[in-house]
């Protein structure tokens, strides 16, 4: 099922990252701002994965200009602070050694800006695994997943067909799929189980050392 496949590309937050404390940090700082009281902080987790424009508008039921708003506080505080609040997933390193050694193309396609997702991935010291990152824009443009993918796809002739998806929500799957994609679904991030089963990716995994054998086995295979 996972014949011919040369690209595969990764999710950031909940994927390569557990960017919780900094999100959470970012958003209260916001809220704070606003004069928006939260009693539920363990429900924030929601904001990990969609555009964060949408989440704040829908949380709060926000207009457009405020959504806008909190969005500039969020990024006050998380531009300084919040993006290194934030901790690598175990294996992540290890896995995208192995796969770059096997001649997979690796690329980030993540709904977060471009140039925080950069600065996160040289903080953690794994940049240079990927071909290219392909994020969102900070004017809140090209936020949607499937509108990243679509980009990435046509701006670095990336054949959908030798591709893969792999994120842990749910716009990961709808995105891979709505871009003819194989699609794969991490476990461990911020999606639950139900969540990603409703959309039926072609993969569940558990954990990075899974990812990394599926594809090297079949590496392997075709060698």
């Amino acid at each position: 099922m996972l014949e011919n496949i040369d690209n595969l590309l990764f999710d950031l937050d909940g994927t390569l990252t557990d960017p919780k404390e900094g999100i959470v940090n970012s958003i209260l700082y916001a809220l704070t701002k606003l004069n928006i009281r939260e009693n539920c902080i363990e429900e924030l987790n929601s904001f990990i994965g969609p555009p964060l424009r949408e989440s704040f508008a829908g949380r709060y039921n926000l207009t457009a200009e405020m959504a806008d708003k909190a969005v500039r506080y969020y990024r006050e505080y998380y531009s300084v602070k919040g993006l290194f609040e934030n901790k690598i997933y175990p294996g992540v390193k290890e896995m995208l050694e192995s796969l770059s050694s096997h001649n997979y193309h690796l690329f980030v396609a993540t709904s977060k800006p471009t140039v925080y997702a950069v600065e996160v991935l040289r903080y953690f010291e794994i940049y240079s695994y990927f071909k290219e990152t392909v994020g969102s824009n900070l004017d809140n443009t090209r936020s949607e997943k499937t509108e990243i993918i679509s980009h990435l796809i046509s701006e670095f002739r990336v054949f959908p067909g030798s591709s893969v998806m792999i994120g842990d929500r749910k716009h990961d799957i709808i995105g891979g799929k709505n871009n003819s994609l194989k699609t794969i679904a991490v476990t461990y991030g911020y999606g639950s189980r139900e969540e990603l089963s409703s959309h039926q990716p072609d993969f569940i995994v558990n954990n990075c050392k899974e990812i990394q054998t599926l594809f090297v086995k079949q590496n392997l295979l075709k060698i």
